[in-house]
């Protein structure tokens, strides 16, 4: 068995929410939303996330005989209902903002209108899939932000919560303007250019330092970035220095050095003296070690001459914001508009348009959450994706995400664009929706 794949990778009130659903004749047309209460300390916007995982879970979403013998031998559920789960497939409709669009609070980005039983059955899953990648693209997009231009590698595989999770954050990451990842499975799944150098243990498998650097040449000629960090940094530099000649002499030319500890930016000087002087000005320097959007904001400040940065473990698990506050909400059932009315969990009812509007220079100025009825001359940012249970088109390659995402960064006012939030983010209630919500109030 897959898990990714698996229709149980669910949470059991789903099913027996399901079941109960049946036994009373509710089928009808539900509306869901998925959307996020709040942003997570010191973030300004999120980037949205994971869609085509969420499009792949539900266009091939069925029980195997294997799955349903068990929920069968478990005593939990009817045969009525396990009839009902050996034909399922979702047959609804889905809205859903372009991944890489940038989003806010109370801003829903996918929205399913099902058959009650299917929209409630999958709320775990699409959860689960927009929740995690959208929460490492949004903490990968601001070390995009701050390394002004320079490459940036996932390097995070090793850190990442379990297999998937380290795959789709390289997807994640390049979405949100990463050059490339260091796993080779994300370079095969999703065509993601690979990088990567060497560990210390190749260097510490060797009793003599420049063997180790010239066996590695050897063996990636056309990747020669070297680790010199694991002795002495600049004594190793010196070490790559003297073994270009001969390498040169071979056809090998080396393309650069990696730093991983210490204090990055004063390396990174002195070893670029060094391989300045040792004519290998055109070597790059690559740095990594426990970084952030904060060290890289500090080093580009600092100008320390590094060309190009790897981030592994602060991005992949999103290490100061690890989950969102995120929310799958019933908006209306059979017609009906439905509102949550918990304390500090309220929700909008109804099914929802958000409009956006921007400055005449082109920057975010503010978004207005209205109903689906109220048509407003700004954006739409929900399209709609699937109908009756079919995608309408082919998913964008991820290149095209890509320039999307840029070009929504390049659209953020200069006071979202700072690691500190300096002001936020205008998200408006339309006075539709403020009206229905207290309408839905009168009547309960």
């Amino acid at each position: 068995m897959n898990p990714s794949t698996s229709a149980l990778l669910t949470d059991l009130y789903e099913l027996a929410m399901a079941q109960a659903y049946l036994e009373q004749g509710m089928t009808g047309p539900a509306v869901f939303e998925f959307f996020v209460r709040k942003l997570p300390p010191h973030r300004n916007f999120f980037v949205a996330a994971g869609l085509e995982q969420v499009s792949d879970y539900l266009s091939n979403l069925r029980l195997t005989e294997e799955e349903l013998a068990w929920l069968d031998r478990s005593g939990r559920f009817n045969s009525g209902f396990l009839h009902y789960l050996e034909a399922l497939r979702f047959t609804g409709d889905v809205d859903a903002v372009p991944e890489g669009t940038l989003f806010f609070p109370h801003e829903p980005i996918l929205r399913i209108i099902a058959p009650l039983p299917q929209a409630q059955f999958v709320e775990s899953r699409v959860m689960n899939l927009l929740n995690f990648q959208t929460m490492v693209a949004s903490k990968a997009a601001r070390s995009v932000l701050v390394a002004a231009g320079q490459p940036l590698i996932d390097f995070g595989l090793r850190r990442a919560h379990g297999a998937e999770a380290g795959l789709l954050a390289a997807r994640a990451s390049y979405l949100a303007g990463f050059a490339g990842t260091a796993t080779v499975l994300a370079g095969m799944a999703y065509g993601i250019p690979l990088y990567g150098t060497m560990a210390h243990a190749f260097v510490q498998a060797h009793e003599d330092e420049i063997l180790a650097f010239e066996h590695f040449a050897q063996a990636q000629p056309e990747n020669v970035v070297i680790l010199i960090d694991t002795y002495n940094t600049e004594a190793a530099a010196r070490k790559v220095v003297s073994l270009a000649p001969r390498l040169t002499a071979k056809g090998v030319s080396v393309k650069g050095v990696r730093l991983d500890s210490g204090d990055l930016a004063d390396h990174a000087r002195r070893v670029r003296r060094i391989l300045n002087e040792g004519g290998l000005s055109h070597a790059h320097i690559l740095a990594s070690g426990n970084l952030d959007e904060y060290r890289l904001r500090d080093l580009v400040q600092s100008r320390a001459p590094i060309d190009s940065y790897a981030v592994g473990t602060a991005m992949t698990t999103s290490s100061d914001a690890p989950s969102l506050d995120c929310a799958y909400k019933l908006q209306e059932y059979a017609g009906r508009p439905c509102r949550k009315r918990s304390e500090g969990k309220a929700t909008w009812p109804g099914r929802k348009h958000v409009y956006r509007y921007c400055t005449g220079d082109g920057r975010l100025d503010h978004d207005i959450v209205t109903t689906h009825n109220d048509r407003l001359p700004g954006e739409s940012l929900l399209r709609l994706v699937m109908k009756e249970g079919v995608c309408l088109t082919s998913s964008p390659g991820l290149s095209e995400l890509r320039r999307h995402t840029a070009a929504q960064l390049a659209q953020l006012p200069e006071s979202l664009q700072t690691l500190e939030p300096l002001t936020a983010y205008d998200v408006r209630i339309s006075p539709a929706l403020q009206s229905l919500a207290q309408a839905v109030d009168r009547n309960l």
